[in-house]
């Protein structure tokens, strides 16, 4: 069993030897590399720990089918393709892509079989012939296995008026038709039609085809839940309350695992899953949904300009390791152009559309390609078939290494589910992209910092999943229970530290209000006041001189200035003893002449630190990662970096040093381990695609390996090269020259 022994022997600060690189790697940024001092791996303090002990080596054999999977391909089906469609140069495209299974449209809302269930409607274009029933055959015939993908969300007026309790009703009892074409209402998950037709066709197609599993695409809802007046739900809590979610996610699971038995009445491997998704916030409860999915299908296809930045993908593959114990994730990379306006029948860029995949199998997910339409035959646009068929030819080459085992990482970030989806932000500022701005802020800081980080589910608190992680980051994390406040104690208590900012636990699991923190003991904080918002110019936070006369490590790089900025919320802090930063409040930005504070010297702490043995806890009274990711504002960045630093003893599993904006992933895989890096710099990073590639290098990894363990060799799976390294009391060291997109140094051991 992983322990805190294990995974940090090194936390209270172990000198490390480390050796310097071999000539052969020197000069590449045009300088020597010198030896920093022992258990000094960068000159800045950081300092490197071991790696764990490997786990048990596995039988890949002996894993479920689904679990062997490593390329997916899907065109979605169109109602005209059963007219134009070329069956086998759509199945020999996805052969030659080396795919292992395809997603092949039963559907729901136009049959593409000559099905009998009532209201399944034929196409247009249907007509006798069996498109369903070919593209299975033909799969299977090129040796790749299938998934029947159905869409239970919409339906027809026929079925409407047989059936008016199929349909969502607004309060005053209109029907929910569909955005685009109103010839379509939507369905409720919690009326009959979940119970009864969708399981009619899953009989139905069980009985005809040789299918491998189902899939049901636009159900259950992901990033925010439903609102319906039907008289179903009229029964139920309110929509977008803690009492709606808990009924939400019952029903949520009622119908998979009803699905899934019916999934195996012909095929005991067989399984139903759901269309997923929706990063932190999710849909249903995900601690629960990674219990019962065998396949987790995350449904993020591309950026959007809500969502503009680059690494959408990568923290959704964070999601999908925090919940699933190793199970399954795939993540849909849409070749079309995603976004709004979109164009679903044209190719996006082929950088982004290899980015998009890149972070798939950097963050552990499946990478799946998809088009929709099969127009002329097979496309009209053809521009994405290259795309796809060279990444995953390249993929097929290194299985192996791209396979993951578990991460290497030492800092957990908890996501708080609950917080992302009901909690409304701050009375100061409502928002619905509050924690999502949150989020966004937490992870570019962690990214600029080059930090190895998992996500932490809520739920998943158990001392032994919390026992790798020098440290826990809780980004206002406002919803948190008893228990789970319980469970940061005990962490703490065995020797962990924690970071937390703004209304962390100041919510309970329902979302009533405590009248203190939940973890005001532990983190040694107690509110004086609720949210305080902006009204012209943010608090500012005051440099308080040291007792001792040296420099605190979080103020690392703030110098000639008594004050840095604070955050643009922040709740009231009784004060304490010794405060490292003081709260300036905010005054007027207009007019000028009035732009000076009234009390420019308080003793309202705006951070709060404390430290007990190994542990270190440190509290941010304002919304500093939010702020930051609003504002861009170097002191909340360096603020943030160096309280990261602080609480985890500036102990890093990997190092990497360099230059770029580079997101990093480190696995352990059977032959050894991985390190990721995705290269987003680049004018795009944070709009529109990526249109070119922006390379950047060389970028120079340490890591410590367990005792016992010998390296075989270092290679670069995409520049195809073998780099030179050197390998000293457990220390490995080597440099990558260039990181064009993508790179995987891939390590084997012996």
């Amino acid at each position: 069993m992983l322990n805190r022994r294990n995974f940090l022997k090194t936390s209270l600060r172990a000198g490390v030897g480390v050796v310097p690189l071999s000539s052969a790697l020197k000069g590449l940024d045009g300088s020597s590399l010198e030896t920093p001092p022992a258990g000094d791996i960068d000159g800045s303090g950081a300092e490197l720990v071991s790696l764990p002990q490997r786990l048990a080596p596995i039988d890949p054999s002996a894993l479920p089918w689904e679990r062997r999977i490593r390329r997916i391909g899907q065109t979605n089906l169109t109602e005209y393709d059963a007219e134009v469609m070329n069956v086998d140069e759509w199945a020999d495209y996805w052969h030659s892509a080396q795919v292992d299974i395809v997603f092949v449209s039963v559907t729901g809302i136009l049959a593409f079989y000559p099905s009998k269930v009532k209201f399944h409607r034929h196409g247009r274009f249907l007509r006798e012939r069996d498109l369903f029933g070919e593209c299975v055959g033909a799969a299977k015939k090129r040796g790749m296995r299938v998934v029947a993908r159905m869409s239970p969300d919409l339906n027809w007026a026929d079925a409407l008026q047989a059936h008016p309790e199929w349909a969502m009703r607004r309060q005053d009892g209109s029907v929910v038709h569909s955005g685009e074409d109103p010839r379509l209402f939507q369905t409720c998950m919690f009326s009959a039609y979940m119970d009864d037709y969708v399981p009619a066709i899953m009989r139905e197609v069980n009985s005809l085809y040789d299918v491998d599993c189902f899939y049901t695409n636009g159900w259950p809802p992901l990033g925010s839940l439903p609102v319906c007046y039907c008289s179903a739900c009229s029964k139920l809590p309110p929509s977008g309350t803690p009492a709606y979610w808990h009924v939400f996610t019952d029903r949520v699971v009622e119908l998979w695992q009803k699905y899934d038995a019916i999934a195996k009445e012909k095929k005991h491997d067989s399984f139903f899953f759901a269309n997923s998704g929706g990063n932190v916030r999710g849909g249903p409860n995900l601690d629960r949904l990674g219990e019962v999915a065998q396949w987790f299908q995350a449904d993020n296809q591309g950026r959007t300009y809500d969502d503009a930045a680059i690494w959408g993908c990568s923290l959704q593959g964070r999601v999908c390791n925090a919940v699933l114990d190793g199970k399954v994730a795939a993540n849909v990379t849409a070749a079309y152009s995603t976004g709004n306006p979109g164009w679903r029948n044209v190719s996006k860029s082929a950088a982004e559309a290899r980015m998009w995949l890149s972070e798939t199998l950097a963050s552990g997910m499946v990478p799946y390609f998809h088009f929709v339409g099969a127009e002329n035959g097979f496309g009209e646009d053809r521009r994405w078939q290259q795309v796809g068929r060279d990444y995953f030819r390249w993929t097929a080459q290194h299985d192996a290494h791209l396979t993951t085992r578990r991460s290497m990482a030492n800092i957990g970030v908890v996501i708080g589910q609950s917080t992302q989806l009901l909690y409304p932000g701050p009375a100061s500022a409502r928002s619905r992209t509050y924690m999502h701005e949150t989020t966004q802020g937490i992870y570019d800081a962690l990214l600029k910092g080059r930090f190895a980080f998992d996500f932490v589910h809520e739920d998943r608190l158990e001392p032994e999943r919390l026992a790798k992680y020098r440290a826990l980051l809780l980004p206002n994390v406002a919803m948190l229970s008893d228990s789970q406040c319980q469970r940061l104690r005990e962490y703490v208590h065995q020797g962990g530290s924690l970071m937390a900012s703004f209304e962390t636990s100041l919510y309970d699991e329902n979302l009533s209000a405590r009248a203190d923190f939940g973890l005001r003991d532990l983190m040694g904080v107690s509110k004086a006041g609720d949210a305080i918002g902006t009204n012209g110019n943010a608090y500012s936070a005051r440099i308080e001189p040291s007792n001792s006369g040296q420099q605190h490590d979080l103020l690392r790089g703030f110098s000639d200035t008594d004050w840095i900025a604070g955050a643009q919320n922040r709740v009231p802090l009784k004060p304490v003893a010794s405060p490292l930063l003081t709260v300036v409040p905010g005054f007027v930005r207009y007019p000028p002449e009035l732009a000076y504070p009234e009390h420019p010297h308080t003793n309202e702490p705006a951070v709060v630190l404390q430290e007990s043995g190994a542990s270190r806890t440190a509290w941010i009274a304002g919304d500093i990662e939010r702020t930051y990711w609003l504002t861009g504002h170097g002191d909340l960045l360096q603020l943030l970096d160096n309280t990261i630093r602080w609480v985890s003893h500036e102990e890093r599993v990997v190092q990497l040093e360099g230059a770029g904006l580079i997101e990093m992933f480190c696995w352990e895989t059977s032959p050894g381990y991985a390190v990721h890096l995705l290269n987003y710099t680049n004018a795009s990073a944070q709009h529109g695609w990526l249109q070119s590639v922006e390379p950047v290098g060389p970028q120079k990894l340490t890591m410590k390996l367990p005792l016992g363990i010998r390296v075989k060799s270092v290679e670069l799976l995409h520049a195809g090269e073998s780099p030179s390294f050197e390998f000293d009391n457990q220390v490995l060291r080597f440099a990558v020259p260039s990181v064009e997109e993508y790179e995987v140094a891939a390590i084997t051991i012996g």
